[in-house]
């Protein structure tokens, strides 16, 4: 597959069309903040509800800093405010300069990272627990409120992760997952493993130590009480059946013994560690190129979605994985013309879902809605109910925020356009587009008799 966080080639017209997303922001949106990054993020994360206000939120945030080695890696965490729905105005939210930074996003700590931060999860039950991939076979796992805050100079020490998971034979650089039901983690790599890990036991003391006497991470621990070493545990199951690269992988949502992934062999297998380390189903050609990412439904747990380097985005059914040995999906998804780097359900609505790609554009896709377009719309791809178009080089990674379903962060590599590290993005798209349509027909009825009545003399 493609380098995620290498420079992509840019089309003529992605400029043009970004003048045109920008004239159309306060149309189109809800509410916007544009960030512009020191160094490209190749990930970004919700973290923990921080506080709840009349107007807006404060979230944690979770991105990386992909340096050039003049200083070192980082794992950044970041304060985020979020205005609620209907309460930005439209004239202000489109006001924003591509240079600067966001005032609504501010660095909180840093935590200087043993090399690149390919990618970052968070554990569901306690979210101030994550976990990192970078160039190695390890999983890093971070306490990211007990870690202390660190200034990222060159040649400062590299943070102690908080554990260490250990079973990939190579590098294992994308693929991770974690799991909704129970404090496992998951894993792909080059040695074409999947690896399963359960942390519970070293969650619960770390929770427990952060729990009581922590000071916040704040400054580091002083004297004995400073780790050397991370401790490290060892895999419950190695799962052999891909014959390339895992490039994906993810747990079904009610079940940390049932899991699926993808790889650059075009094969989605399942799994199910109840049964041994074999495939459960291996549906091959599932895509017709290299598949990049994959998300199990968290609400309709038939449904999976996979995002290939063909350019689709694919709906699988588990029920009817394959037809005459290979890849049957419910329906082929195409409006991207680069490679498809993730793609990810919505976490409030079964049919809702996003994709993003290589071509600097998020989709967003209600697959109920195939067929219901007809006539001038019909041009549109089926299914199409949202394309957020404002950045400018290939959307690297993207996050529903689940205490604001309709609100999403975006990382982009788009630096050489923005004249610094990449851009970050959080956005929600205007009501109006997803509500009922009857409700949004009221709605506009209302607005103009409104209108009627103050215009008559």
């Amino acid at each position: 597959m493609k380098e995620r966080g290498g420079k992509g080639g840019s089309q003529p017209s992605v400029n043009e069309r970004y003048t045109q997303w920008k004239s159309l922001v306060p149309i189109l949106y809800d509410w916007l903040a544009n960030h512009n990054l020191v160094w490209p993020s190749l990930s970004c994360r919700w973290g923990p509800l921080l506080e709840q206000a009349t107007y807006k939120n404060r979230q944690r945030l979770y991105l990386s800093e992909q340096t050039d080695g003049s200083v070192p890696n980082t794992l950044v965490i970041a304060n985020c405010e979020i205005v609620k729905p209907r309460v930005a105005a439209a004239e202000h939210i489109a006001q924003f300069n591509e240079e600067a930074r966001s005032p609504f996003v501010k660095k909180f700590k840093t935590i200087i990272h043993p090399g690149e931060v390919n990618r970052i999860r968070e554990l569901p039950q306690n979210s101030k627990i994550v976990a990192t991939h970078t160039d190695s076979p390890d999983v890093l796992i971070w306490d990211v409120e007990a870690q202390p805050n660190r200034h990222a100079l060159l040649g400062a020490t590299e943070s102690i992760p908080d554990l260490i998971l250990t079973g990939h034979q190579e590098n294992a650089e994308f693929a991770l997952a974690m799991s909704q039901s129970d404090s496992f983690v998951l894993s792909g790599g080059k040695d074409k493993s999947v690896v399963l890990w359960s942390i519970q036991d070293h969650i619960s003391t770390l929770a427990t130590d952060s729990g009581a006497g922590s000071n916040g991470g704040k400054s580091p621990k002083s004297g004995d009480d400073k780790p050397t070493e991370s401790p490290k545990i060892q895999a419950r199951g190695i799962y052999q059946g891909h014959q390339d690269t895992v490039e994906d992988v993810q747990f079904c949502p009610s079940s940390a013994q049932e899991f699926c992934s993808v790889g650059d062999d075009s094969c989605l297998i399942l799994w199910d560690a109840r049964t041994g380390y074999s495939p459960v189903v291996k549906v091959e050609k599932a895509h017709n190129a290299d598949l990049h990412c994959v998300d199990w439904n968290p609400i309709d747990e038939n449904f999976i979605l996979t995002g290939s380097a063909d350019n689709t985005v694919r709906l699988f059914d588990r029920r009817s994985l394959t037809s005459n040995g290979v890849g049957s999906p419910v329906h082929i998804f195409t409006n991207h013309n680069a490679a498809v780097l993730c793609v990810q359900w919505s976490p409030d609505k079964s049919s809702i879902f996003g994709s993003s790609a290589e071509d600097g554009v998020l989709n967003i896709w209600d697959h109920n809605k195939i067929g219901e377009r007809s006539g001038p719309a019909s041009k549109f791809a089926p299914g199409l109910l949202f394309r957020h178009s404002g950045h400018r080089d290939k959307v690297v990674d993207f996050h529903w925020n689940s205490h604001d379903p309709w609100t999403i962060v975006s990382v982009s590599d788009d630096g050489e356009s923005t004249g610094g590290g990449g851009t970050l993005q959080i956005w929600r798209m205007i009501d109006l587009i997803y509500r009922p349509q009857e409700e949004v027909i009221d709605e506009l009825e209302k607005f103009k008799s409104h209108i009627l009545t103050c215009s008559t003399p």
